[in-house]
């Protein structure tokens, strides 16, 4: 009788470390994937300062542009500041996963790009670069002029699928961009809802640009490798959190 309780006891303290065991083991695998996610990402931006930025085709990053509680604030000098004070990051990127918020002014309008080739031909970023679109729907008059120039839409070709996830001018938004030629995919999800999807290889690609304002623009959307650009357009835009998982 003292042995088969004494096996029991013993059966029961197997099972119980086997068990402990797997936890352990599923604990840390979970620790060890979610620290690989992590470690994709790329900080582009921390909040304390400019590194990684300069302004199109020059060298540093103009004075209209402040930090301020976390964030690079775009602030004009005077309305109507115009453009000329565009920013791009330092690096290059092909395919990749871009997140960041953005809140614009009252009436404001910006944009952020990518592929973004810095040519002396080319004095603004957008001549290069397609832009995701950073707009007050509300107030702004490029948002009459039709779904494609409103907030989250891959400008002048393809309009968001809703404009209701988009909050008004003041606050803050997050936009999660995908670029991935390997998949032929880009994709914009705006306040963690997908609203825009579109071909980023040819012949789709060269299709879609025919159709828009950029039809015969020589280096438009070119370049499948080129610079993250964050738009001056003379109005206040706040941008933070920016970070990049290139794929």
């Amino acid at each position: 009788m003292k042995n088969i309780l004494w096996m029991t006891a013993l059966v029961i303290v197997l099972t119980s470390c086997k068990e402990k065991a797997k936890e352990t083991l599923e604990i840390t695998e979970t620790e060890a994937v979610t620290e690989e996610v992590n470690e994709k990402w790329i900080t582009l931006f921390d909040g304390t300062s400019f590194d990684g930025w300069h302004v199109y085709n020059g060298e540093g990053v103009p004075d209209v542009w402040k930090l301020e509680d976390g964030a690079m604030v775009f602030s004009p000098t005077k309305e109507g500041h115009g453009e000329g004070a565009n920013i791009v990051t330092d690096n290059e990127y092909t395919d990749f996963v871009l997140s960041i918020d953005w809140k614009i002014g009252e009436g404001g309008n910006s944009g952020i790009f990518w592929g973004v080739k810095e040519l002396e031909a080319l004095p603004e970023a957008y001549q290069s670069g397609p832009e995701i679109q950073v707009l007050d729907d509300e107030r702004h008059p490029d948002a009459k002029v039709g779904a494609t120039h409103q907030a989250g839409a891959l400008y002048d070709m393809v309009a968001p699928s809703s404009k209701d996830v988009v909050n008004p001018a003041g606050e803050w938004n997050t936009c999660v961009i995908t670029i991935n030629h390997k998949t032929n995919e880009g994709i914009i999800v705006l306040n963690g809802e997908e609203i825009v999807t579109f071909p980023v290889n040819d012949p789709e690609w060269s299709e879609m640009v025919s159709k828009s304002k950029f039809n015969g623009w020589e280096h438009f959307g070119k370049y499948a490798t080129g610079k993250i650009g964050l738009q001056d357009h003379g109005n206040m835009v706040a941008f933070r959190n920016i970070k990049i998982k290139e794929l």
